[in-house]
C-alpha cells in the first residue's frame, strides 16, 4: 500500500464478462462489500455508461446519522477490463458533491472461466478539507482482499 492509494489482487473462477456483469449490478455491492457498511441499492438499475449517477443506502456507526446515502458516478466503463466509480453525496437541492476518492476494478481474462480481478480503491484526489474529518483509507488493506472473496463466491454461485 502506498500513501495514496491500495489495492487487492485475486483470480476468480468465472469468465471476465461475468464478473463484470456482477460488479455493474448496483444490487450485489452490498454482498460484495461485506463489512456491513453498504446496505442496498437505491438505483437498481444496471451501470451501462460513463458518467451515470447510483445512490446506496449506507450505514456506519460513526457517522453522525448512522445511516445514510451516497451517490456514485461512474468513471470508468470499459466492460469486461475496468469498472469504476466516485463516491459522493447528493445535497437537499439535489447539486451532487464527489469527495474525492474512487473504487475501481480492473479485470484480466485468463483463460474461459478465470478472470484476475485487482481491486484499487483511490483516495488521492480528497481534498485537504475532507482530510480533515474523515481518515483515508477508513479501513484496512484486508477490507479490499475480503471483498474480492464475495464477489468470488457471488460469480461462482457459491
Amino acid at each position: 500500500m502506498d500513501q495514496e492509494n491500495m489495492s487487492a489482487t485475486l483470480t476468480v473462477a468465472a469468465p471476465a464478462a461475468r464478473v463484470c456483469a456482477v460488479l455493474a449490478d448496483p444490487t450485489t455491492h452490498a454482498a460484495i462489500d461485506g463489512t456491513g457498511w453498504v446496505q442496498a441499492a437505491v438505483d437498481r438499475a444496471p451501470l451501462t455508461e460513463v458518467g451515470q449517477i447510483f445512490r446506496m443506502d449506507m450505514y456506519h456507526s460513526n457517522h453522525p446519522d448512522g445511516g445514510y446515502k451516497t451517490a456514485n458516478k461512474v468513471q470508468v466503463l470499459d466492460p469486461p477490463h475496468a469498472i469504476g466509480w466516485l463516491t459522493g453525496t447528493e445535497k437537499d437541492d439535489g447539486q451532487l458533491e464527489f469527495g474525492g476518492w474512487l473504487w475501481r476494478y480492473d479485470l484480466t481474462p485468463l483463460g474461459p472461466s478465470a478472470t484476475e480481478v485487482t481491486l484499487t480503491y483511490d483516495w488521492s484526489a480528497v481534498p485537504q478539507s475532507i482530510r480533515e474529518y474523515l481518515q483515508f483509507p477508513p479501513f484496512g488493506p484486508d477490507h479490499l482482499t475480503n471483498s474480492l472473496h464475495h464477489l468470488a463466491e457471488l460469480v461462482s454461485g457459491r
